[in-house]
């Protein structure tokens, strides 16, 4: 699926970079929060691609991820096919010099021990369109460009994001007129630099452009079918880890025709197929289910001694501090398996998205429950547990359906329209909303009985259980103004021109700080409500 927009590459394995600039809606704004609870659901380094390139000049074809050198960008499986018969004609291209033409764009790799490799790609590129014999270029063929390249980190990280023009991928004039592709009117508008040889082709700057450069040739009729012959791009550790961007274009909209793709293709790191920017992730969520672990085998521990004493409270605890282990598990091993396989492991994906939900829908539960009171001053909560209850499933109801339908729209786009996914994006907007109004409404819920069961402590002066709670509203306290700090801080460094935290690079430390301050509450509560020999005294 083909998308409207530039570095769309975190939502789609494939997109197309238009002439005009960056569309920014709500829609947009709304998706990304319901993102922030995921999983970092990026497309698969085994990456999918099934659509048609049309013959156009106002727009390319383009993939970006995160390597980690040295590693590789493999398309030699992409299939290249005319999607018609075509029409003869007798058009002829200038005569052009084909082993001075790729290596200037090339010129990156003098000096380098690629250049022997590329230099011998020369002459058999020219057999691309051919049976694999030393024929000559057809006359009237077009061609489809392939470059690959990597966007420095110092405008990676901007917020407008790098402009390919200075990287030597499209021209400008300066006047805000942008081609990406040598057609009549960039060569009316003088950014065709290359003369008749580039004309319908790519526009690519050899003294700007430092990457690598492919190309097939395309017969002007008949029935045709081609695979990339030399479609590995090297990627050796001087190349630098980072984002990198591979552009395919099929500029000639005058004689050029429409293909089709079909195909994998693989972006692979050092380390193994998971995305560079996530590796530091997998490693994280490692850590927290070691920790959540380590917390529910000390509670359980407390829970089996004290047992004589123990109030139904503590299983609840014993129930998120479970769940929040599996779900921490499940990501780890999803991105464990991606690391190594190259796809994704689609039960761990989704078993790690449900069990946060029940995570977040227990733990808000259970706040609720302790600021009530429930083995405090009371032993039951009557008929409030079934309205709780209820407020509970329809949260992770609402909540669930919100992220696995944020995942399909992100993971399947290959295989949705673009109504489909706009259809989608429009319920998870709603859903959105929907689960922030549900949430406003157990934290109103959370701070009311909070206040109600202090001042009943204090006027039955019942200071050793008023002590508690008042940790409990410390602890609640701080955890609201470091989410709206880091709430502030996210805003602010979102309009910066030059973002503090590299997204490129680590952007999944901006989910994994909620993960955090979840967990740092969720300790100190099960610090306060530890099962201890004394406990049925607080009911």
């Amino acid at each position: 699926a083909n998308k409207n927009g530039s570095h769309t590459m975190a939502r789609t394995p494939y997109a197309r970079r238009q002439i005009s600039g960056n569309n920014k809606t709500m829609k947009s704004f709304l998706s990304f929060l319901a993102v922030l609870s995921l999983p970092a659901p990026t497309v698969s380094e085994f990456r999918r691609f099934d659509g048609p390139i049309n013959a156009a000049s106002n727009y390319i074809h383009f993939s970006e991820g995160y390597i980690v050198t040295p590693g590789y960008i493999d398309i030699s499986n992409l299939v290249f096919a005319s999607a018609d018969e075509g029409t003869p004609n007798t058009y002829v291209p200038e005569d052009r010099d084909w082993n001075d033409d790729h290596s200037a764009v090339m010129e990156e790799s003098r000096g380098d021990d690629r250049v022997a490799n590329d230099d011998t790609y020369d002459r058999q590129l020219e057999e691309e369109i051919g049976d694999d014999t030393e024929s000559a270029i057809v006359s009237g063929s077009t061609y489809v460009d392939i470059v690959l390249f990597h966007e420095p980190s110092e405008c990676a990280n901007l917020k407008v994001g790098c402009d390919w023009t200075e990287l030597g991928v499209g021209a400008n004039d300066g006047l805000g007129n942008l081609r990406w592709c040598c057609s009549d009117d960039a060569k009316g508008l003088g950014l065709c630099k290359g003369g008749a040889k580039q004309e319908g082709r790519l526009i690519v700057d050899p003294d700007k452009f430092d990457g690598q450069h492919r190309f097939l040739g395309v017969p002007p009729s008949g029935t045709w079918s081609r695979a990339v012959k030399f479609g590995m791009f090297d990627l050796k550790e001087k190349d630098g880890s980072g984002k990198y961007v591979m552009v395919v274009a099929n500029c000639n909209d005058d004689i050029g025709r429409n293909l089709t793709v079909t195909g994998e293709y693989v972006w692979k790191s050092a380390h193994g197929y998971l995305p560079g920017n996530l590796f530091g992730e997998m490693y994280f969520y490692f850590a927290v289910a070691i920790c959540y672990l380590v917390l529910l085998l000390w509670y359980v521990i407390k829970f089996q001694i004290y047992r004589d004493a123990a109030i139904p409270i503590f299983q609840w605890f014993i129930a998120t501090i479970f769940i929040g282990f599996f779900e921490a598990f499940f990501k780890c091993g999803d991105l464990w398996v991606w690391n190594v396989d190259g796809v994704r492991f689609w039960f761990s994906l989704y078993t790690g998205v449900l069990f946060g939900v029940c995570k977040r829908a227990i733990s808000r539960v259970l706040v609720v429950m302790l600021c009530l009171g429930w083995g405090v001053t009371c032993d039951t909560l009557g008929g409030k547990f079934k309205a709780l209850v209820m407020l509970g499933l329809v949260y992770a109801g609402v909540s669930a359906a919100r992220d696995v339908m944020t995942i399909i729209s992100i993971t399947e786009n290959e295989i949705l329209t673009h109504n489909e996914e706009e259809e989608i994006l429009d319920v998870v907007s709603i859903l959105t909303f929907v689960t922030a109004f549900i949430d406003v409404t157990f934290y109103l819920w959370i701070f009311d009985a909070l206040n109600q069961t202090m001042q009943y402590l204090e006027s039955m002066n019942q200071s050793r259980k008023l002590k508690r709670y008042l940790r409990l509203r410390l602890f609640l306290l701080l955890s609201v103004l470091f989410a709206v700090l880091w709430s502030v801080f996210g805003i602010v460094d979102s309009y910066n021109s030059q973002r503090m935290v590299n997204e490129e690079e680590n952007g999944w430390v901006l989910t994994a700080v909620w993960e955090v301050n979840y967990f740092v509450v969720l300790m100190g509560l099960s610090c306060l409500w530890a099962p201890e020999a004394g406990a049925k005294e607080y009911a």
